[in-house]
């Protein structure tokens, strides 16, 4: 979602895949997807984290756990905010005709903060498309 590249993030769910993020965001892993990459265009960085994963594989099904940090950047009224969301991404998982994808999504928000903050410096390489460096060396 750093990227906000909607077929990358359409990648990762199969094409009847749901995702529950709460208030947030009920509906299908595409419409998330188009959602996040709308609320994204109006912020000035985000980078997201997942750590911590749990898989537990059965045949051609999947449950997983992974803990989930948030940090988006924001102007508002003439101050920089950075809010952080620390969430868990609970997924089961499915294997079919060779590909593996998230069929549901629950997304658990353990805690959240807004802030004010003053950056260090102008960060000139991160991109948020495919002009990013990762692009150039990784197949995506």
């Amino acid at each position: 979602m750093d990227r906000v590249d909607h077929e990358l993030g359409y990648s990762i769910w199969h094409e009847d895949g749901t995702a529950d993020y709460g208030h947030n965001f009920q509906g299908t892993g595409r419409g998330f997807v188009d959602n996040v990459c709308r609320q994204h265009a109006g912020l000035q960085q985000h980078s997201h984290q997942v750590s911590n994963i749990i898989i537990e594989l059965d045949g051609d099904r999947a449950g997983s756990e992974a803990y989930v940090t948030a940090t988006l950047r924001m102007p508002r009224e003439g101050r920089m905010m950075q809010m952080t969301v620390i969430s868990r991404y609970v997924d089961t998982w499915s294997r079919r005709n060779g590909r593996w994808a998230i069929d549901h999504r629950i997304a658990v928000m353990e805690m959240d903060e807004i802030r004010e903050v003053t950056p260090m410096m102008e960060h000139d390489r991160a991109r948020r498309d495919r002009t990013d460096p990762s692009y150039g060396v990784l197949k995506v």
